[in-house]
Formats: structure tokens, C-alpha cells, sequence
């Protein structure tokens, strides 16, 4: 089983080969502010109600927020929905900022 957490070097390369679906589940305004190219806003909030009409339970997925602990709660809820490829961005978008894509603002 994988991890709860991936890093961000490990992110850029799914998403570079195209391998994971990234779900940003910060508010829309940290998403107007700062966001990964691809990343799909789903509020953490939403998440309960989206999830089984949106997401694939057999897709590699990469959760993601501003320092990873939303999204690290988000992606054990998920786990426990049977999304057994969720994964969080250990560190958020401020660590996708910091060792990947320094264009992504900082906030």
C-alpha cells in the first residue's frame, strides 16, 4: 500500500508523466492565489459530497493545500472511502513552491 504522504519531488513526476490527478482542497481564494497547472479545486469541505461522483477509487490521486495537513486528513477520509491511492503533498503548494516551481506564489 502507498503512503499517505509523497513528496513534492515525487508529485512532479507523476504529474509530469501524467500518473495522478491532483485535487487541491484549499478555498477558492488560496487557489486564485497559488496553484499547480492541472490541479482540479475541490474545498475540503466539498470532499464528502464530491468525492464518490467525481473521483475514481481506482485513480492514483495527490491531494494537496497550503502546508499538507488539510489534505493529509482529507486523504485518510479518502482511504477510509476505499480511495486506496490517495496521497497527500507532504509540505502543500508552500513546498511545491519552494523545491519545484518557485513561480508558484507563496503565501
Amino acid at each position: 500500500m502507498l503512503d499517505h504522504e509523497i513528496s513534492a519531488a515525487e508529485a512532479a513526476e507523476l504529474l509530469k508523466e501524467k500518473k495522478a490527478r491532483f485535487i487541491d482542497v484549499r478555498e477558492s481564494w488560496e487557489f486564485a492565489t497559488a496553484k499547480i497547472e492541472g490541479a482540479e479545486l475541490m474545498p475540503m469541505g466539498d470532499v464528502p459530497s464530491r468525492a464518490h461522483q467525481e473521483l475514481d477509487s481506482e485513480e492514483r490521486l495527490v491531494v494537496l493545500c497550503h502546508h499538507g495537513m488539510r489534505s493529509l486528513n482529507t486523504t485518510v477520509w479518502l482511504r477510509n472511502q476505499g480511495f486506496e491511492q490517495a496521497q497527500s503533498l507532504r509540505g502543500g503548494i508552500d513546498a511545491w513552491s519552494a523545491e519545484i516551481d518557485p513561480k508558484v506564489p507563496r503565501y
